[in-house]
């Protein structure tokens, strides 16, 4: 009998430690949280919604003397265990990174999903500004390259779109 006493009160703390956990809220949108960092579609289902959110930046990025001004597009890429994990192997980081494109480009992220692509979005950077309208509120990252001479550098930021409001960005600073 007093073998099953020691069981009983397993079982009560797991049971209690289930009902705990059954309460625990996931946060949504791409928000910080442990997550897979393989590639699934489901956690980036969010950031296909459309939304009254939008992201309105510049680029400023200063260098050594150098001043530096983005070329190309800026990507919005959606955060998500998958995305963290390849920020931090590529940029170091998965808050704000300024990294030479050439050591970018050395490190390895692993291979890509086959449907990653598909989730980035991109709009020109036009005299230093970029914008994003139509967003869900959640977490994204911002990648923008910059040149200064034969310099190249990748900015990397994440910025959190919140309660459908533009947000204010300045990569480099």
């Amino acid at each position: 009998m007093s073998n099953r006493r020691p069981s009983l009160a397993l079982a009560a703390v797991l049971a209690g430690g289930l009902a705990l956990s059954a309460c625990a809220t996931t946060p949504m949108g791409g928000g910080i949280s442990a997550g897979s960092t393989e590639f699934s579609a489901d956690a980036f289902a969010w950031s296909t919604r459309s939304g009254q959110a939008s992201i309105e930046g510049r680029v400023a990025f200063a260098q050594d003397g150098k001043t530096f001004n983005c070329v190309g597009n800026v990507g919005l890429i959606p955060d998500t265990g998958y995305t963290r994990a390849r920020m931090q192997r590529l940029y170091g980081s998965t808050e704000r990174a300024a990294v030479p494109a050439a050591v970018v480009r050395t490190r390895s992220a692993g291979e890509q999903g086959a449907d990653y692509r598909s989730y980035e979005r991109a709009q020109p950077c036009a005299g230093g500004a970029f914008r994003f309208t139509g967003l869900p509120d959640g977490s994204w990252f911002l990648i923008s390259p910059v040149k200064a001479g034969d310099d190249i550098v990748v900015l990397m930021k994440r910025v959190q779109t919140r309660g459908g409001r533009m947000i204010s960005v300045t990569l480099g600073s």
